[in-house]
């Protein structure tokens, strides 16, 4: 890890940002991932991925380009809106501004839920809730880019890029760039 006063932009002096992945270091990521994924699945027959609104998605776009590379054929690949599905929606307004394309009927799939960053499991189980109206997985996964802790439900990735321990007053930021930490900015 190597530090970036330079990232850290506009933001107070006590902020600290750090590139814990960069763009070569997420392309073997993702290309680990997707090794995984063919060998637990015996192939792509079956498979779909579904990228989770809004960080999700770029990220099940590489691995399908990537599984791609590797198999000769990508997988289905959808993205999902969970906002309706919150358990927080009371808290905060929640406006659906997020496409949900589902490419093909769920029933009987192996659905492989990609999100960026898997933090307390809350957004990963209104995904749960929300495929419900697509049809029944035959199985669900999960594929996450960085496994930064703090889980408030039990939930438990198939697939980590990075396990980052974090703090709680601590920012992870994936992009298609690369994945940094911001210290010291809260929440």
């Amino acid at each position: 890890m190597t530090r970036d006063p330079a990232a850290a932009g506009g933001e107070s002096a006590h902020t600290d940002t750090v590139h814990v992945l960069r763009s070569d270091d997420l392309a073997r990521a993702i290309t680990r991932i997707s090794h995984e994924i063919i060998e637990r699945n015996r192939g792509l027959d079956g498979v779909v991925l579904i990228g989770l609104q809004r960080g999700g998605v770029w990220l099940a776009e590489r691995l399908a380009a990537s599984l791609a590379r590797i198999e000769g054929v990508a997988p289905p690949c959808g993205e999902l809106d969970v906002s309706l599905h919150r358990d927080d929606i009371g808290l905060r307004p929640v406006t659906p501004v997020s496409l949900t394309r589902i490419p093909v009927d769920l029933s009987g799939a192996r659905v492989v839920l990609v999100d960026d960053v898997l933090y307390t499991g809350r957004t990963v189980r209104a995904a749960l809730d929300a495929l419900n109206q697509y049809g029944r997985p035959a199985q669900v996964q999960l594929a996450v880019l960085v496994d930064r802790g703090h889980r408030e439900l039990p939930i438990r990735p198939d697939y980590v890029g990075k396990n980052l321990p974090t703090s709680t007053d601590e920012d992870v930021v994936a992009t298609g760039d690369g994945v940094v930490l911001r210290r010291g900015g809260g929440r």
